[in-house]
């Protein structure tokens, strides 16, 4: 994922969904990366977003207090 970064981490599958939704509402493209444990579902989920929309993401992010 070059010229990606990381904008958002959370332990809660859903709410990585959320703010992915969120930032595709916007038309910002977003992607997530499931890091927990398959058996035990402890870990985190990261959002990514292109370098360019950083700013705006995490702008929009805390506008909607995700």
């Amino acid at each position: 994922m070059k010229d990606w970064s990381k904008i958002y981490i959370t332990d809660q599958f859903h709410r990585a969904e959320i703010v992915i939704a969120v930032l595709e509402d916007y038309d910002i493209e977003a992607s997530m990366i499931d890091k927990r444990d398959s058996s035990y579902l402890f870990g985190d989920i990261e959002v990514f977003v292109q370098e360019k929309d950083i700013e705006q993401a995490k702008k929009i992010i805390l506008e909607n207090e995700l």
